[in-house]
């Protein structure tokens, strides 16, 4: 690096300076320096941020007389991070990020100085002052004949490999008849390992002279039909069936995306040490932001109708009582329906609701069986304005519902999305454990009756439904609500359910007198716990 001879207080010190010290480098900006960041000062300021940019004050230009060059060997890692902080991308910092040779500075600064006498017509003057630590050690280790041809697939003579070393400045140390010692010189820093050297030579010696084998080896995986890979594609072909597109978003993400709301803000994010920029500097705590980022994308491209799920995981730092244990990551799946379903027909007045027909995916892409019920929920997630919960077993499976529309306007989303979100641990598990068990087609016909019940606006629906089915377990086989009225004519803080009941008997036909005493004893049910009367 050349810096203004006349603009050197003193003399010149490697070091790191205080937190927050401005410093203008040589493209004009201010820069605020941070305590780790190494930098190149004369006795009362800094010149340079070091492997990485000049400085502004202390920049050669057309004024300069004298020249002070400095030649150095920086750690990659501390340039890096640097560069990175400052998001700066300079040729110096490319090149001692990778790694440079140590022992080239004295090289490298004569060179220079001898361009400068030749071409400009400098003279040097003073003498060369070298400051220096210990070189890292040069890397050594063993090298087997045996793991090289295994590795190769076909013999390479010894005379061949030690020629091949020699040409890369590989030294040989010692050798024996099985493996020889071998010193890779301090340049090459990307040669670290045995696996490195053996790439080296096979490179030289040509992949064209490595023979073909005629022995055709394969190995067969063990078998497993609900590993997670399995599932995940399972359910990944039964949404693309369903007319889903699969999406794919960077699992690095900005921290402003934890504001949307508190239960996301609430999950202590995973942030990257060496963040590429501010946007991307925190993994992902829910996958509802890159959702949303992509349905805006697209909306902006005129396309309104669109239904998208996405596999990815999410990650947190995992506490026990307050105290970090460690990083944790779940993989989930989420799904996004936004758009009109139903194309506009002079038939269709009123097309099915877009809640129930989003439901009914969700529901069709969970497990069935005899012995698995999911039980239903009023969802908790502030991220919804209207939503429900699943829970198998007591274990929380999905959450869906309409995003609120706070969140959508933060993405510029300026119609209505419904979204959900599946813990997909809970759901393969669920998948591995769901034992289909098959029944005999009921003989004896099913029996229907209705109730018009009058009852308070806070009763769900839910609520009925199972206190009917914890009431009648043995014929009882499902309550259906068909009917939903509350309006001006109901006393206030009233709503009126119209709900089916369905009966059947797998042993014989079931009489009315049998079924009206079953509807009797839901009745006295329903007006005892709900207040529930007959409209």
């Amino acid at each position: 690096h050349a810096s203004d001879l006349d603009k050197i207080n003193g003399g010149i010190i490697v070091k790191t300076v205080d937190q927050g010290t401005p410093f203008v480098t040589l493209d004009g900006a201010e820069r605020i320096h941070q305590s780790e960041d190494l930098m190149i000062c004369d006795y009362q300021n800094p010149l340079c941020i070091a492997g990485v940019l000049g400085g502004l004050n202390s920049g050669v230009n057309e004024t300069t007389k004298s020249i002070f060059l400095e030649s150095a060997y920086f750690d990659p890692v501390s340039i890096r991070k640097t560069a990175k902080r400052h998001g700066l991308n300079t040729d110096a910092s490319f090149r001692f990020e990778r790694g440079i040779d140590p022992e080239i500075t004295t090289y490298a600064l004569k060179l220079a100085a001898n361009l400068i006498t030749e071409i400009a017509g400098g003279t040097v003057e003073g003498e060369l002052h070298e400051i220096i630590q210990d070189l890292p050690e040069k890397s050594k280790f063993m090298l087997h004949y045996d793991l090289i041809n295994n590795t190769v697939g076909q013999e390479i003579s010894k005379e061949v490999i030690s020629m091949i070393l020699n040409g890369l400045e590989i030294d040989i140390i010692s050798s024996t008849e099985e493996a020889m010692l071998v010193e890779i010189p301090l340049y090459r820093v990307d040669v670290t390992r045995p696996a490195d050297v053996i790439e080296e030579i096979l490179r030289v010696y040509g992949y064209n002279n490595i023979a073909t084998s005629e022995i055709l080896q394969s190995n067969v995986p063990e078998f497993t039909p609900f590993d997670d890979h399995r599932v995940a594609e399972k359910i990944s072909n039964q949404l693309v069936g369903l007319g889903f597109n699969e999406i794919m978003n960077n699992s690095i993400t900005t921290p402003q995306h934890e504001g949307i709301s508190q239960s996301i803000k609430s999950i202590e994010g995973v942030n990257i040490i060496n963040p590429l920029g501010k946007e991307l500097s925190q993994m992902r705590t829910s996958l509802l932001p890159g959702v949303l980022e992509v349905i805006a994308f697209n909306l902006n491209r005129q396309s309104k109708l669109l239904k998208l799920f996405e596999l990815g995981k999410i990650y947190r730092h995992d506490k026990n009582n307050g105290v970090q244990k460690g990083f944790g990551e779940e993989k989930h799946i989420a799904l996004a329906l936004t758009g009109p379903i139903y194309e506009e027909h002079w038939d269709t007045n009123h097309p099915p609701q877009t809640f129930f027909y989003f439901k009914g995916i969700l529901e069709a892409i969970l497990p069935h069986s005899s012995g698995q019920l999911w039980e239903e929920s009023q969802s908790k997630k502030d991220i919804f304005s209207d939503g429900l919960q699943y829970t198998l077993a007591g274990k929380e499976l999905l959450n869906f519902g309409y995003v609120k529309r706070e969140i959508l306007s933060q993405f510029e989303v300026n119609q209505e999305v419904l979204y959900a979100e599946f813990n997909f641990n809970e759901m393969a598990h669920a998948i591995r454990n769901n034992n289909i068990k098959f029944t005999e087609i009921p003989k004896f016909p099913g029996v229907r009756r209705d109730f018009a019940l009058l009852l308070n606006s806070d009763v769900s629906f839910d609520s009925l439904k199972s206190l009917a089915l914890s009431t009648e377990k043995k014929i009882l086989k499902k309550v259906a609500l068909f009917d939903v009225y509350e309006g001006d004519k109901l006393p206030e803080g009233k709503k009126s359910y119209g709900v089916s009941f369905y009966f059947q008997d797998h042993k014989k036909t079931l009489t009315d007198q049998y079924v009206d005493k079953v509807m009797g004893k839901l009745q006295k049910q329903f007006e005892k716990e709900f207040g529930a009367k007959l409209r």
